[in-house]
Parts: C-alpha cells; sequence; structure tokens
C-alpha cells in the first residue's frame, strides 16, 4: 500500500480508530491515504478540517476541476484518479476530463475553466512565477477575488496532499481499478497503476473494497 508501515484497521486505536471508522462508514472501506495518516491522525483530521473548509465556500465543480489540474500538473495518480472520477462522474464529459489530463493546453473548455486550469496548474508547479497578469485573467472571465483566491488554496492544498502520498509510495485504492480503461489510463499521471497496486482480480477483497 505504501513503502511505509501503517497501522492495520484492527490494531487502531484513539483518533485513528475514529476516523478510520468514519471513513469506512462512509465510504464502505478505508481508502489508502487514511491508512498512511495513523501515523499521525491530527495531521489528517486537521487535512479534512481545513479542505472541508475551503470546499465549504467554493463551487463543487470548480473545486474538483482546479484539483485535477493540480493533481495532473504534479503528476499524482492518486489524486488524479478519485477527483477525475468526480469530475467525469458529476460534471464534465469523460472526453473532456481526459483532455484535462492528456494534453491541458488542448482540452476544449469555456475560456472561465480554461483560465481556472491554467491557473491552479500554474500555482501548483511554478507559483513563484505567478503574475497580476494571471490574476487579471481570472477577474476578465468573470472571477471575483474571493474565487480566484479559491483556486489558489485548492492548488496550494493539493500540493501537500498529492506530494505526501507520491513520497510515501501510497497506492491508488482498487475501486479505480473499475474505471472505464482509457479514463483510468488517462488519469495515471504518474507511477504506473501496475506499479502503485496489485490488479483487483489478484486480490482477495469484498465488493465494497
Amino acid at each position: 500500500m505504501s513503502f511505509i508501515k501503517t497501522v492495520s484497521e484492527d490494531s487502531a486505536t484513539g483518533l485513528a480508530a475514529e476516523l478510520q471508522g468514519r471513513d469506512r462508514a462512509a465510504l464502505g472501506y478505508v481508502p489508502n491515504y487514511a491508512k498512511l495518516f495513523t501515523l499521525r491522525p491530527e495531521v489528517y483530521e486537521a487535512w479534512a478540517k481545513l479542505n472541508g473548509a475551503v470546499k465549504k465556500s467554493m463551487d463543487r465543480r470548480r473545486y474538483e476541476l482546479g484539483t485535477v489540474a493540480a493533481a495532473t500538473a504534479l503528476r499524482s495518480s492518486y489524486c488524479s484518479l478519485a477527483h477525475g472520477r468526480r469530475l467525469a462522474e458529476r460534471f464534465l464529459p469523460a472526453d473532456q476530463v481526459k483532455q484535462i489530463a492528456r494534453n491541458p493546453e488542448a482540452a476544449s473548455l469555456d475560456p472561465a475553466d480554461r483560465a481556472v486550469v491554467d491557473f491552479a496548474r500554474k500555482v501548483a508547479l511554478s507559483a513563484d512565477e505567478v503574475t497580476a497578469s494571471d490574476v487579471d485573467r481570472l477577474k476578465s472571465v468573470g472571477l471575483t477575488e474571493e474565487e480566484i483566491f479559491d483556486v489558489v488554496l485548492v492548488a496550494a492544498l493539493r500540493c501537500f496532499f498529492s506530494k505526501t502520498l507520491q513520497a510515501t509510495g501510497t497506492a491508488p485504492d482498487d475501486v479505480y481499478q473499475a474505471l472505464d480503461p482509457d479514463l483510468r489510463e488517462s488519469l495515471t499521471v504518474g507511477r504506473p497503476m501496475e506499479e502503485l497496486g496489485t490488479p483487483l482480480e489478484e486480490r482477495d477483497v469484498r465488493d465494497d473494497a
């Protein structure tokens, strides 16, 4: 699951057990990123609260779009798969999500979405190169000061989470094996799935895992 040994669900106690229990109740399984944070459950809880505060004040579609843009720029397969699936299921045609992952500069997006994708990628990869003209571009397509700051927060938060998972070799969950193969391949932007986890058919897992 990762390069670092984590606390199993059966042996977790205290806050670690509580947080894993919440995830299992909400998702039907404990995701691998949650297992990683059993080593520092207070950090996981703080992350969840901070991320939740950002999402609360932000349009959910834009949150997912900015997250996918940042995650693919950072070459985070786990985060790209998780949020790319959600973006394709709820907000955009799967073909557009594939374009954002494969070749974001050529993706067929409206001006506002295009500006958000470009800005989130720039914040994730080279925040020191962001200029006032980048902000002005977002204003020109209708984003307010607060909405622009939301995109900054989404990209910056993704840097923390994606790099934590990448540096620990935390594998994407088995549920992503069920994605359309072409979408799954497009969203696997970093380490390939075969290096990150054993194929689903080779594991002894429950149907909801």
